[in-house]
């Protein structure tokens, strides 16, 4: 991953970059988002610029839902899907009928100066719609996210990763795995872009109940929090629900160590890793080491018909 020739001030506390002919106003750079990890918005946005390269193409031409930490991560949060007004004319809008709410005017994230200005509202996790703007409701995604309930340990998240793979192995789907960069993990199928959201949803159901029936020790479909048996992993299928969105890939989590949403081999699944094991200072140099193990997912080749099953 070559690294940008972007640098962020460390010494003052607002600055202005210029970046591909644009002005890109930063604030609060030495403000402290992570106590524990002394790490700064600066830092975060360092992070963002130095990731770039490998980030945009997973984000690009997708409504953004920002969900904004203004005192830093351990802090409250808001979520504000409405671009803000007035904004720079270089942010892109993806424009989505929300019922009787209107339409509502996402940013996009083409750019760097887009990623850097959408992180400078104090967005440290990125959140994307599953499909892009000029088809909003035909995602080019399947995927799961497996979230750990009370009692059931990490390990055991890994354990029902690999039992998902093998399920879409057996459906001649390629899957690809990530950290959630908070307590579980993230499984996504490129698909061909085709099937509405609801028969995607459908699909993901479908198989999460059959799984979960097949290994009742380890996961669940059951999604009322109260009727969820202890110690398993929640298979959560309403996550490919219309209108939902999930860390991207790269984000940095909200949490104390600064962990990110890091792909993984499956290997490494099998292996053995750890949430901690991906942070802000960790994944660039990794990167720069492996590369983006995500990049298939991002092309047109090798993407799976859904059509067949829905």
């Amino acid at each position: 991953m070559p690294r940008t020739a972007i640098r962020i001030p460390r010494d003052v506390d607002h600055a202005i970059l210029h970046i591909d002919g644009r002005d890109v106003r930063l604030t609060n750079l030495r403000k402290v988002f992570w106590s524990e990890a002394q790490l700064t918005k600066g830092d975060l946005l360092q992070y963002y610029a130095d990731m770039a390269g490998v980030l945009l193409p997973h984000l690009r031409d997708r409504a953004m839902v920002m969900k904004r930490y203004p005192h830093g991560a351990a802090g409250p949060f808001f979520f504000m899907k409405r671009a803000p007004s007035p904004r720079p004319p270089w942010i892109e809008i993806c424009s989505i009928a929300h019922g009787s709410r209107g339409v509502i005017d996402f940013p996009m994230i083409q750019d760097v100066a887009a990623l850097l200005g959408v992180v400078n509202l104090g967005c440290i996790d990125l959140n994307p719609g599953y499909a892009r703007c000029d088809h909003g409701g035909r995602p080019d995604y399947l995927h799961f996210d497996l979230d750990p309930g009370v009692g059931a340990p990490f390990e055991r998240v890994r354990e029902v990763a690999l039992v998902v793979r093998e399920a879409l192995d057996s459906l001649k789907m390629r899957s690809f795995a990530k950290t959630t960069g908070s307590k579980g993990v993230h499984v996504y199928v490129p698909i061909v872009r085709g099937p509405d959201q609801k028969r995607v949803w459908t699909f993901a159901k479908a198989l999460a109940v059959e799984l979960a029936s097949r290994y009742p020790a380890l996961m669940t479909a059951e999604y009322r929090v109260a009727k969820r048996p202890h110690g398993r992993v929640l298979l959560d299928y309403n996550q490919s629900a219309w209108g939902q969105a999930l860390a991207s890939i790269y984000s940095v989590r909200p949490r104390s160590e600064a962990t990110v949403s890091a792909p993984v081999t499956w290997d490494e699944v099998s292996r053995g890793i750890r949430i901690e094991d991906f942070t802000v200072r960790t994944v660039p140099a990794r990167v720069a080491r492996i590369g983006d193990l995500w990049a298939p997912v991002t092309r047109l080749r090798g993407r799976f018909n859904l059509e067949k099953f829905v």
